[in-house]
């Protein structure tokens, strides 16, 4: 590890670094820990190791946490809804849903003093959202029932067993699938036509899953195969057996992506919210984020060898292409819902 976020070297960078932060980092220590509370939605602990940042947060600052496990979609609507009634102070959402949550003014600016670390695609210039990690859309196999797991979007088309997807229009893991196959035979960011013919072909066969790709039902042997990030995926494998599961990158191509941490405008606990970002993109809490199978967003930080030999290899991610049309997709992503039921669930046997 370079440098640790509790260091005074730390501290030093967050104090010379004012015009990046609302407050300095004693100060808003001590307003965190007046409000004593922070209230998570979409970051419960079994997503990406959020469990070990929340434990970090209360160790060192004595801060109680709370989380509502919700989708992206719902996050906002939340945000919106409850307005001074809040009782959500901080969200993780899609890479599609941050600029939606900016658009629909439910959030506030924070920039962490590693704001300058953070790639300047994968922030906001105002410092309304941040992208924590990057997930990476994969294929998880239970090998007890796939015989031949899965490595490319045609072994799917050939295979012989169910595929489950998730919640298509809601879920951002769910509707990054719908991109990265999609683009995987010749769609874009702005043409999802490819990738929702690829699922009907499976619904028309009566291949495709209705079973959310959780770690319960694929635990339980209820799902076959599931496309999903690969941070859950890996996670998902290993809490239950690292034998029975294979993972892998489809070879013609995936979409890497990310997640954004969002402050609620209304906050109740707005300091709290923001030493949780902060803490969310220093060194430690970039390496709690890869323990969970994520890729930490700043490429500075040196991850120990034990953290790095949890992820796939490198090679699996050759043909891996980041959104490069991310207005084109977030019009897409708004119409998705419609088309998946318009055009994939109407064939679902």
């Amino acid at each position: 590890m370079k440098y640790s976020f509790f260091t005074a070297g730390l501290l030093a960078i967050g104090l010379t670094s004012s015009a990046y932060a609302q407050d300095t980092l004693q100060p808003l220590v001590k307003k965190a820990q007046a409000e004593g509370t922070v209230n998570s939605v979409g970051m419960p602990d079994t997503w990406a190791n959020w469990k070990d940042t929340w434990q970090d947060l209360n160790t060192k600052y004595g801060l109680q946490h709370q989380d509502t496990d919700m989708s992206s979609a719902q996050e906002i609507a939340k945000f919106a809804a409850e307005k001074k009634n809040a009782t959500a102070d901080i969200g993780d959402v899609g890479f599609a849903f941050a600029s939606v949550a900016v658009k629909k003014g439910v959030v506030q600016p924070y920039k962490p003093t590693t704001w300058d670390d953070i790639p300047t695609w994968a922030k906001d210039k105002k410092g309304y959202w941040a992208l924590g990690y990057t997930g990476t859309i994969a294929f998880i196999s239970n090998n007890n029932l796939v015989k031949q797991a899965p490595t490319s979007w045609n072994d799917i088309l050939k295979g012989h067993y169910k595929v489950a997807v998730g919640d298509v229009g809601t879920a951002a893991q769910s509707n990054n699938a719908i991109l990265a196959a999609a683009m995987a035979f010749g769609g874009s960011e702005k043409n999802l036509k490819p990738g929702l013919e690829f699922f009907a072909k499976l619904a028309k066969e009566g291949r495709l899953s209705l079973a959310e790709p959780s770690v319960s039902n694929l635990e339980k042997g209820e799902i076959e195969v599931a496309i999903m990030w690969d941070f859950n995926a890996l996670n998902y494998r290993d809490q239950i057996d690292h034998n029975r599961f294979s993972v892998h990158i489809p070879k013609e191509g995936s979409i890497i992506s990310g997640y954004a941490t969002l402050i609620n405008k209304y906050a109740k606990h707005p300091n709290a919210a923001k030493l949780a970002r902060e803490y969310i993109f220093s060194d430690a809490g970039q390496i709690n984020l890869a323990k969970g199978y994520a890729r930490p967003i700043r490429s500075s930080v040196t991850l120990p060898e034990s953290v790095q030999a949890k992820l796939l290899p490198d090679a699996e991610y050759k043909n891996v292409h980041p959104i490069k049309d991310f207005a084109a997709w977030e019009k897409s992503a708004r119409k998705l819902s419609r088309q998946w039921q318009s055009q994939v669930m109407m064939y679902q046997q």
